[in-house]
């Protein structure tokens, strides 16, 4: 399907049958061509040393292949037109993989009494930066650029803290608000973040071996070469999930797929639903909860339903994760070389400001907060927290494991453990924050942000901020166990 035909159909209602007739060839190649780069890009990871130094993901090889070689620059590659927008649509079903085979977890106070420094550390250093954003947005980049959308500086965290998925997510809320070219901001960002996961972090890790602020390694050793290539050796390969359900009556993936599949639908009738409900508009426009939030809403109303019908122990957690995973990798290749190159390099000055300011106040969380509220392992927590914070968790597995191999700081297990109450507080964050932004405007949302960040210093000062000091004690090999368990197979994947 050409971008001729689109304009075409506006014109000749007839054009509009060869549309529908090669639409959904021109989906099938497009992921054709993105499946093929996927290759191309892990072999390249397995035999290139460079890509191994660095843990560059197949997906981002892949994605910037597909920005050289796409109609922006080479035109080797014919992507449809409609290609920049199969990122949203994996994001919806990203999210909706969420709920779905979830546990029922501890209480939160038993959270909080074993992971609780790791729960405020990390909640406060996200939250810090969605607020340091909406604050750049008010002040300094109104003052120098008055013409750009306030949302702009929403592309921090987005693409920082939130990595592709939730840039895409967060970007493309703001687009239906007038942001226009939303998720290729929000993709670059998260691009230039993954590359500073990768490469300041590992310069991070060298200097603190030489400064002696790494208390398990002395220096920075390689890591194993199942990391470095992607590619696991037999003995050390994990499984992907359980056959739940007899291939007899449904395959096992299928049952899966079909779980998320349906949660998806149900997100984007309810956003319909919820966008007719008259009471409920705002200022006379219809409220607007983005596919992202009501895919989680309807996953968890599916997952809830099978809980009564006693069919939940039938989803495995391990096979929907892998669904995500995969819905990512697609979606972060799509993202990347989807990145309007034009957006880019008109944006250039905001986008550059962005970055320094994102990366001073990593490394100002890393080296002035974590040594001050972490009093176990701090530089081991708050280097993950760094991979975390500006590319996404995999990378702060993978900077983690080259400063703690065997996982002796519990800083895995305890981030599990944390991420059961941070999650749902990050969800909001991302779903309705700019939902929040667009219908009462930046300054409202500076002081909501304003004030969760002074609730958590407050925590701290009053006792609540849990010191570590109940960490690392436990055999070396139970928290190799419960470490592995926690990251289900991320850091193979890293």
């Amino acid at each position: 399907m050409s971008a001729e035909l689109v304009i075409q159909a506006s014109q000749n209602p007839d054009v509009i049958a060869t549309i529908m007739k090669t639409a959904p060839l021109a989906i099938l190649k497009d992921f054709g061509f993105m499946a093929l780069l996927l290759l191309v890009g892990k072999i390249m990871r397995a035999k290139i040393r460079f890509f191994q130094d660095f843990f560059i993901p197949a997906s981002v090889i892949a994605g910037f292949i597909g920005l050289i070689c796409g109609p922006q620059m080479l035109n080797l590659i014919p992507f449809s037109p409609v290609m920049g927008k199969y990122a949203w649509l994996l994001v919806v079903l990203l999210f909706a993989t969420f709920p779905l085979g979830q546990k029922v977890f501890k209480s939160k106070k038993e959270i909080i009494d074993k992971a609780g420094s790791t729960f405020f550390f990390n909640l406060f250093a996200e939250v810090a930066q969605f607020a340091l954003a909406a604050v750049l947005g008010l002040t300094i980049m109104k003052f120098l650029w008055p013409e750009l959308s306030e949302g702009f500086a929403w592309m921090l965290p987005a693409g920082f803290a939130g990595g592709h998925g939730y840039a895409t997510a967060i970007g493309g809320t703001l687009e239906k608000f007038g942001f226009h070219d939303a998720i290729t901001v929000g993709m670059t960002m998260a691009t230039i973040g993954l590359l500073v996961a990768i490469f300041v972090g590992v310069l991070l890790i060298k200097l603190a071996t030489k400064q002696h602020y790494t208390r398990i390694v002395k220096e920075a050793g390689s890591l194993p070469p199942a990391l470095r290539t992607g590619l696991v050796p037999a003995e050390q390969r994990l499984s992907i999930g359980e056959q739940t359900v007899s291939p007899i009556s449904i395959d096992p993936l299928a049952w899966h797929a079909a779980l998320i599949f349906a949660a998806t639908l149900g997100g984007i009738y309810l956003t319909q639903w919820i966008g007719r409900i008259s009471w409920l508009s705002i200022g006379g426009k219809a409220l607007y909860m983005p596919e992202v939030c009501t895919a989680m809403i309807a996953a968890m109303v599916i997952q809830k339903a099978l809980r009564i019908l006693k069919m939940d122990a039938y989803v495995d957690k391990k096979v929907t994760t892998r669904l995500g995973s995969c819905f990512s990798d697609f979606m972060v290749g799509f993202g990347v070389a989807s990145i309007k190159i034009s957006v880019v390099l008109t944006f250039w000055q905001p986008l550059l400001l962005l970055i320094i300011i994102g990366l001073a106040w990593v490394l100002f969380n890393l080296y002035v907060i974590a040594p001050r509220m972490l009093n176990n392992y701090w530089f081991e927590r708050g280097i993950f927290n760094f991979g975390w914070c500006t590319g996404v968790v995999a990378f702060g597995v993978t900077l983690l494991r080259i400063v703690d191999p065997n996982f002796e700081s519990e800083t895995l297990e305890d981030y599990g453990l944390a991420y059961i109450i941070i999650a749902p507080i990050e969800l909001f964050l991302v779903s309705l924050s700019p939902i929040f932004y667009a219908t009462y405007g930046l300054a409202t949302t500076v002081v909501l942000l304003l004030a969760a960040v002074g609730l958590l210093v407050a925590a701290r000062l009053l006792g609540f901020w849990y010191p570590s000091d109940k960490m690392a004690t436990r055999p070396l090999e139970e928290g190799r166990e419960q470490s592995a368990e926690v990251i289900g197979g991320t850091v193979q994947s890293a």
